[in-house]
C-alpha cells in the first residue's frame, strides 16, 4: 500500500504510528515533493471513488486565491479542479491510502486507517 503524506500533518503522522504498530508494509509518498499528476489523481479518485472537489482542501490560502469555493461542481469542471490539484498540492486532501487491492481511502481517522488495512490483506 502507498500513504501520501504531509509531514507537517498531525492526521498523517498519526496514521503513519497505527501502519507502523501494526506492522504494515507501505510506501510514504510526500506528495508536496513528489506531485502526482492530473492522470495519478484521476486514477486515485476513481480508486477512491470520489470527485476532485471531494478532496480539495477548500480552506487553504491557496484555494481562496483561487476562488474554488465559487467554481462549479460538476462533470464540465471535473478537470479544471484536477489540474487545480496537480497545480497546487497543498490543495489535496491528506493522509490518502491506495490500498493493493485497488482501493483508496482517505484516512484522517484511525477507523479509516484500519479500514485501508483490511484492503490490504491484514
Amino acid at each position: 500500500m502507498e500513504i501520501w503524506i504531509n509531514p507537517a500533518c498531525s492526521k498523517c503522522r498519526s496514521a503513519l504510528t497505527l501502519l507502523d504498530a501494526e506492522g504494515a508494509e507501505y510506501t510514504v509518498r510526500r506528495y508536496l515533493e513528489d506531485v502526482p499528476g492530473e492522470d495519478e489523481i484521476k486514477a486515485v479518485l476513481d480508486r477512491l471513488g470520489l470527485e476532485p472537489w471531494d478532496i480539495t482542501r477548500t480552506q487553504e490560502a491557496e484555494a481562496k486565491g483561487l476562488g474554488l469555493k465559487e467554481w462549479p461542481r460538476d462533470a464540465d469542471s471535473r478537470d479544471r479542479w484536477i489540474a487545480a490539484l496537480a497545480g497546487h498540492p497543498k490543495l489535496i486532501q491528506r493522509p490518502i491510502i491506495t490500498a493493493d487491492d485497488g482501493t483508496a481511502l482517505v484516512a484522517r481517522s484511525e477507523e479509516a486507517v484500519r479500514e485501508a488495512l483490511s484492503h490490504s490483506g491484514r
